[in-house]
């Protein structure tokens, strides 16, 4: 069974409601015509707004949507919910939170069993950077940081690299200085699909947008998007 892993940098239904090619290409890795989908907003503490944009967007689209949340279950089994999943969609916000949580209600081993079944994994900004083996944060509410994370994709990851204008310069000094992993670096509106470990594909819902994938010297190699439509 493919293990399969999708991520953005920023976009998708939580930045540009109008544009949902992230999503519906999201939608194209289930093996399923009409995948379930579970939203986790556990990083922004789940926020009604976020969690009413979800299913604004997602019931728009060839899906079954659902949210899981960690501060008002409506499950005692959560594994049990989780592994009827087909495709899971972490959402923004708070990395640090968001793995404190996970951790203490046992999610994180939920989810690698999730993904060694073959339901897809996915999300944006926090809900990229978890995946990896470290991520560059601003969680902790003092500027940007380095955070361990989960470890499913190896090496680091920034997301907003074009988005926010701290992030280019200081996840390049923190790879130089090894204060942080190598990894890859996505631009708002790209995504980036790991299959087995391996970086597949490259797309992105805008035009003009990058991935960046840096080696142990900080040096990179821009990644060009096949722009979805």
């Amino acid at each position: 069974m493919d293990k399969k892993i999708f991520v953005m940098g920023g976009g998708g239904f939580a930045m540009e409601a109008d544009n949902l090619l992230l999503d519906k290409y999201l939608l194209s890795l289930s093996r399923k015509k009409r995948p379930k989908v579970c939203f986790i907003p556990t990083a922004s503490g789940d926020s009604d707004d976020y969690i009413k944009r979800f299913f604004h967007a997602y019931e728009k689209l060839n899906c079954t949507p659902s949210y899981l949340s960690l501060f008002k279950p409506h499950t005692d089994n959560l594994e049990a919910f989780i592994l009827e999943q087909d495709i899971i969609h972490v959402g923004g916000g708070n990395t640090l939170n968001l793995l404190c949580l996970w951790k203490q209600w046992g999610l994180d081993s939920i989810l690698e069993k999730a993904l060694n079944k073959g339901i897809v994994l996915s999300g944006m900004s926090a809900g990229m950077i978890c995946w990896f083996e470290q991520g560059l944060t601003d969680s902790k509410g003092i500027g940007l940081e380095v955070l361990d994370c989960l470890g499913f994709l190896k090496n680091s990851a920034c997301p907003h690299f074009d988005g926010e204008i701290e992030r280019a310069p200081t996840y390049t000094k923190m790879i130089k200085d090894k204060k942080i992993l190598p990894g890859l670096a996505l631009d708002d509106g790209c995504g980036a699909l790991y299959i087995n470990d391996a970086l597949k594909d490259i797309v992105s819902s805008r035009e003009n947008v990058k991935g960046h994938i840096f080696n142990e010297k900080g040096d990179f190699e821009i990644l060009s998007p096949r722009f979805l439509d």
